[in-house]
């Protein structure tokens, strides 16, 4: 799941880690390798020639991406820098080779939190090109205590409908405050998103063109990051229900009458995202140190749970492919780019374990 020099947009890849680590021994590529093996091979960088990239979602036929990325400037352009040079933009590219990818946001502003439609002829992401200035005000942030990370919500930041050449259709949200993360239903006809127009950070359903909005949480502290279950009757996000900068994942119903919370520990657990057999999730946690995101498959009934990354380094944004072969996701320590960027492996879902990790 757009950032200034210092500051992160909650979507984005935490390229900057918080210091300490989970006191574990970086493996060899052949022991990570063998034990990610169970359910990823195939490991492929997705994204070159970035300053760094994330956050990347799969086209409904699976044969394209769209993500957030910053491209590499010229030297020259360091020398002077111009607004928003380091802000996320939203880029498009086919998964074959030599493929190039586009961008299809306006270039202004920050944005962040890209999702294709359900036909696949149009997307969404938060953008401020409406108000790009990198001195306009900033709403409220998280961050942790004593780490080098900080998520921002800009004042400003709302969701825009584009086409797949990057013409705006529609700006969806118009409300005070922040409004970005989001995501389509599985029918195309709702979008679930976080906007802080109540002055908290609280998760909202609202029709495809912008119209309707509803509330769905309403306890204290931020909500964020929601996705629709595969059958459109669940939704699955992350909170910080106690103010302690520790995320924790919850599922819930669409009416948001029935939420259940997935985690409950000392660590950051986010960035969950719906397998198609609307059974498991997959999320990133912080639970072998902060600068050691890794992932983790979840059974949302059971709770029962296997870790799926190895690698020293932040791995963490990950989503499954339509029909649930593929698996990307965001990693800066694998490739032999320094920052962040896209990687996808084919994936295979082993039967779950049958009993909840001890927490």
């Amino acid at each position: 799941m757009s950032f200034t020099a210092s500051v992160l947009l909650v979507c984005t890849a935490l390229t900057a880690q918080a210091h300490g680590g989970g006191g574990e021994r970086p493996l060899s590529a052949e022991e990570v390798a063998k034990l990610e093996s169970k359910h990823i091979t195939n490991v492929r960088q997705a994204t070159f020639g970035f300053f760094r990239a994330g956050e990347g979602y799969f086209s409904p036929d699976g044969k394209s991406i769209v993500f957030q990325a910053v491209p590499n400037l010229p030297e020259s352009i360091f020398l002077k820098p111009r607004p928003n040079q380091y802000e996320y933009q939203i880029f498009t590219a086919e998964l074959a080779p030599g493929a190039k990818p586009k961008r299809v946001s306006t270039g202004e502003g920050a944005c962040t939190c890209a999702f294709f439609a359900p036909d696949g002829n149009s997307l969404i992401f938060g953008s401020t090109h409406l108000s790009p200035s990198p001195a306009a005000p900033k709403s409220a942030a998280y961050g942790r205590s004593g780490s080098r990370y900080r998520w921002s919500f800009p004042e400003g930041m709302d969701i825009f409908q584009a086409d797949l050449n990057g013409e705006i259709i529609k700006r969806l949200t118009d409300a005070d405050g922040y409004d970005a993360e989001g995501s389509y239903s599985p029918d195309g006809k709702q979008i679930i998103f976080t906007s802080h127009r109540d002055g908290d950070g609280e998760i909202y359903i609202m029709d495809a063109d912008g119209k309707n909005p509803r509330r769905i949480t309403h306890a204290k502290g931020y909500d964020g990051g929601p996705f629709f279950s595969p059958d459109g009757k669940r939704i699955i996000y992350r909170s910080d229900r106690k103010g302690d900068d520790l995320l924790q994942l919850f599922v819930n119903n669409v009416e948001g009458t029935d939420e259940r919370q997935l985690t409950d520990d000392k660590s950051v657990n986010w960035g969950p995202y719906w397998h198609r057999d609307g059974r498991h999730i997959i999320y990133a946690t912080s639970r072998h140190g902060h600068s050691n995101y890794e992932l983790y498959l979840m059974n949302v009934d059971t709770k029962a749970e296997e870790r799926i990354t190895f690698h020293d380094g932040f791995d963490g944004l990950p989503v499954f492919s339509p029909d649930g072969k593929q698996l990307m996701w965001t990693s800066n320590g694998r490739g032999t780019d320094r920052n962040s960027q896209l990687f996808i492996a084919d994936f295979t879902l082993d039967p779950a374990p049958q009993t909840a990790s001890n927490r």
